[in-house]
């Protein structure tokens, strides 16, 4: 089981994070687009700011997954450098069953979220205020696959000065 989980997380996550590369590259582009529409020919676009906020959340929403599976996240893990053997994978179990529990809540309140202001409107942008609550439990879905993967699989991506 743990390989088909690690041969699907892979691919998932490799497509997550060229995903949340796009978006900050459309950030970037947007972010210019209203730069140069603003100052340089005095024509404010509100739609920009909106659609910038909106990608933001999902770029970071994707990133959190891609973070979870490297093992980059900030984490107090004293114990679990201290421990060995059986303790160490209690405790490791531990912190997975703690990680899916926190990670479904948020997609539980994420979608609940996006199903009850679904007929909602942005104020400059003619789609659904829920497209933007869905980065909840789309990437805490994602997230929660990273979660088990690492759990199989660690990969410690922990700063230079830390090591």
């Amino acid at each position: 089981m743990a390989k088909w989980i690690l041969a699907i997380d892979r691919v998932v996550i490799n497509a997550v994070w060229f995903l949340a590369a796009v978006l900050l590259a459309a950030v970037a582009c947007l972010g210019l687009y209203q730069v140069l529409i603003r100052f340089v020919l005095n024509q404010p676009s509100p739609w920009t700011e909106e659609a910038i906020g909106r990608l933001l959340i999902w770029m970071v929403m994707l990133g959190v997954a891609v973070a979870f599976r490297q093992g980059a996240l900030v984490s107090v893990d004293v114990l679990l450098r201290l421990s060995r053997g059986g303790l160490r994978r209690a405790l490791r179990l531990v912190v997975l069953a703690a990680s899916l529990f926190f990670l479904g809540v948020i997609a539980w309140v994420g979608f609940d979220l996006a199903w009850r202001i679904r007929f909602q409107t942005f104020a400059a942008l003619p789609i659904s205020i829920s497209w933007a609550y869905l980065a909840l439990p789309v990437g805490a879905s994602f997230s929660m696959l990273a979660v088990i993967a690492h759990y199989f699989d660690p990969m410690h991506r922990e700063l230079e000065s830390q090591q």
